[in-house]
């Protein structure tokens, strides 16, 4: 006896993807603006307390270098050109790292929902 399996295929658009995409994020908007906020405070903070260095020449690094670093640290990156030199510094590093996973996290949730919400609305409307 043969079984017979029938493929479904979804006819899914990228333009459905990327608004549903950005719906997601609109009702997560005061989650990411707070954490957004976040990263800007611990920026600044780390530009002051921080102490961050160029670990080429040990010379104090600049607000656009602190911002730098700060992003990368966010992404979880960590080139490692950039290092605080404080206490304070590493706490905020730490901070950062947890701030950005966050944010990371809820953008890729954000993806995966718009994706999975499109194609439950394509097979709807087959």
């Amino acid at each position: 006896m043969e079984s017979k399996t029938k493929s479904t295929i979804y006819r899914m658009k990228a333009r459905d993807v990327v608004a549903e995409f950005f719906e997601t994020l609109w009702f997560l908007r005061m989650i990411l603006a707070f954490q957004l906020v976040l990263f800007a405070l611990l920026t600044i903070g780390m530009f002051y307390l921080g102490g961050p260095v160029a670990t080429s020449d040990r010379s104090p690094s600049s607000f656009m270098d602190t911002l730098y670093f700060c992003s990368i640290t966010a992404l979880t990156i960590g080139y490692g050109d950039v290092v605080p030199t404080t206490t304070l510094g590493h706490i905020d590093a730490l901070l950062l790292g947890l701030n950005g996973l966050l944010i990371t996290g809820m953008v890729i949730a954000a993806a995966v929902r718009s994706i999975q919400e499109t194609a439950r609305e394509a097979d709807k409307s087959r």
